[in-house]
């Protein structure tokens, strides 16, 4: 048997303070989603060992009882249930400080770009792939309106074949025309560009029986900060047309750049809500580095990673220890946090929590969404 994890009442969060359009279906093996090894490093016997989740609401997780779940498991025989995490994450969140970034100059583009978009023939929405819920501005339905919409979820390389399988199943369902992308190598971008071209192939078709002259598809790229919009145009134009950082709120005004002599597209600075209501995405948006730093405290963040990957079936504690090299039984995530210091970087806890962020960010626990497709009856884009 792999190792367990310890499920433990607890009032709180325990020492935490405060591209291409796709189709349903990939086929092939998964090498992402195979159980890992639990053994951290040669040695006797020894019983194995567990990192204590506390806190959340769940009856699943949470109660008197010594329930123990395996950290691997056969996803043929039993199903990770993603629903469990959601309600845990809730609870793990509610005694933090709340995460909020709202930076000056967003108001103002938000204003713009709502005036730009009443000029857009097709509007092409780009997500984060590892979180496309999270990355959902809450007002985007209502500014689009019916207006023709394509959802790009770019960094596909960094989800598994399993997840991406699962949100192509979700939106195919719902009917959205979705663009898998890696803004990095440029997957995805032509057919972005194609497909924006296609949808909006009406409007010249109507200047034309106007007797008007046909015009360039204007397309607009929204999303929020650093989810990939400059660099999935500058692969599209195949040069450095907008400023691209792997980092949020590099782009800070709007700018129309020409790709060829049939489309015109729009940058946008990334959009995000004045205020963050639902804190379970915010800690979302900083694991991925979605929103400014400054807004988070890196150790509470790491702490609730570490929670969260010890609930992965492909991850566990297991995969923790063998990465940090040190036992981490009966350890909660902000106490995890506090060992990798002490083993690592001096008892620096910020060190060891950017270091925790910085491998998850490289796959180096592998690659995962944090989220899956909502229950029927959720939001459905």
């Amino acid at each position: 048997m792999g190792a367990h994890l310890l499920v433990q009442m607890s009032s709180g969060l325990c020492c935490l303070n405060k591209s291409s359009v796709v189709t349903p279906l990939i086929s092939g093996p998964n090498p992402r989603s195979r159980p890992l090894s639990t053994v951290c490093a040669a040695s006797p016997p020894q019983p194995p060992s567990t990192i204590q989740i506390v806190g959340g609401n769940n009856p699943g997780w949470y109660g008197n009882s010594n329930l123990h779940f395996s950290n691997t498991f056969d996803s043929h025989e039993e199903e990770f249930d993603w629903s469990d995490l959601d309600n845990d994450l809730y609870h793990w969140t509610k005694t933090l400080r709340p995460v909020q970034w709202y930076p000056g100059h967003i108001a103002k583009t938000e204003k713009e770009l709502k005036e730009q978009l009443k000029l857009m023939d097709v509007v092409i929405e780009v997500r984060d792939a590892r979180i496309p819920m999270s990355t959902s501005h809450p007002q985007m339905d209502a500014w689009l309106g019916n207006r023709k919409r394509i959802l790009v979820l770019n960094r596909e390389d960094m989800i598994s074949a399993e997840d991406r399988n699962a949100w192509a199943t979700y939106y195919a369902n719902q009917g959205t025309k979705v663009v898998f992308a890696n803004g990095k190598l440029g997957m995805g971008a032509l057919k972005m560009g194609r497909l924006a071209k296609t949808l909006a192939a009406g409007v010249n078709i109507k200047r034309k029986a106007k007797g008007l002259l046909p015009r360039p598809v204007r397309a607009g790229i929204v999303g929020y900060p650093n989810v990939g919009k400059s660099s999935l145009i500058n692969r599209l134009l195949k040069r450095r047309m907008c400023l691209a950082a792997p980092r949020p709120g590099v782009t800070r005004v709007l700018k129309w750049v020409r790709f060829g002599t049939d489309l015109e597209l729009l940058d946008s600075p990334g959009i995000i809500p004045m205020r963050i209501s639902d804190q379970s995405a915010a800690i979302k948006l900083a694991i991925c580095d979605d929103i400014g730093e400054r807004s988070y405290d890196f150790a509470d963040v790491a702490a609730i990673l570490v929670q969260m990957l010890t609930k992965f079936p492909s991850v566990g504690n297991s995969v923790l220890c063998q990465r940090y090299k040190f036992d981490a039984d009966s350890l909660c995530g902000k106490t995890f946090v506090q060992q990798l210091a002490n083993h690592l970087f001096n008892g620096d806890s910020n060190q060891a929590a950017f270091r925790i962020l910085a491998d998850f960010r490289k796959g180096k626990f592998g690659w995962h969404s944090l989220e899956r497709p909502p229950k029927e009856g959720n939001r459905s884009f």
